[in-house]
């Protein structure tokens, strides 16, 4: 199995004036494709910077970073945007759903960003919505929604453009643990299904122990064999 991901002495430094804050100090790990993986850390141990890194939502200061086979470390904004639209989707704690929009459109955003066309644009969106359960509610929106729907929306516009990653960070943070756990469940059954990797920032041990891996990061560093 070919790795999705690989870093080699990733380092990130912060400057907050005349101090440097070393966030991350040389983190050198691979995730291979179809892979389930967790992400854990006290607070200030790097898992944001860690995220934001594997999610091209920035750049390391030192080190390389392979996405899918493409090197990231010194791409440009504008590539980064391009490889972040294209390579990965992203599920936050908080949705971040567009509140005056339906859910259908909340899903065909990532595709519209992409250049897709209105028709074929339109039909994975919907095809989205089918695989989280929510064909019944495309024209609802946000406020319309339980968590828990919210959540789905989210989910489903992570998957709409076939990513090769999807980075959920604490997706069930906001959730009960009902629902959490069918939120969960309904991520581990997409990466059975679609094979896509899975790779998940979490604080609670009882969503770490459903993944296949635990990459524990400590000060900067991995803590332990990642």
């Amino acid at each position: 199995m070919s790795n999705v991901i690989e870093t080699h002495d990733l380092a990130k430094v912060y400057k907050m004036g005349e101090v440097e804050v070393h966030a991350l100090r040389g983190v050198s790990f691979a995730i291979q494709r179809g892979e389930v993986v967790a992400i854990m850390g006290p607070s200030g141990s790097g898992k944001s910077t860690l995220m934001n890194m594997l999610g091209c939502l920035d750049r390391p200061t030192s080190g390389e970073y392979f996405l899918d086979g493409e090197a990231v470390a010194s791409l440009t904004d504008d590539q980064l945007a391009d490889i972040r639209n294209r390579k990965v989707g992203f599920v936050f704690q908080s949705f971040n759903l567009l509140s005056r929009q339906t859910a259908i459109t909340n899903v065909e955003l990532p595709l519209r960003y992409s250049g897709a066309n209105n028709g074929g644009r339109r039909q994975r969106a919907i095809e989205a919505l089918k695989a989280v359960g929510l064909e019944d509610r495309m024209t609802h929106r946000p406020y319309e929604l339980s968590g828990g729907q919210q959540q789905r929306v989210a989910i489903a516009r992570a998957i709409v453009n076939n990513p090769a990653i999807i980075m959920a960070d604490e997706p069930t943070g906001n959730l009960d643990s009902k629902v959490g756990q069918e939120i969960m469940n309904l991520l581990l059954n997409l990466n059975k299904e679609i094979g896509t990797t899975l790779i998940i920032v979490t604080h609670d041990p009882r969503i770490a122990e459903q993944t296949q891996r635990i990459i524990r990061l400590k000060d900067g560093l991995l803590d332990g064999d990642a």
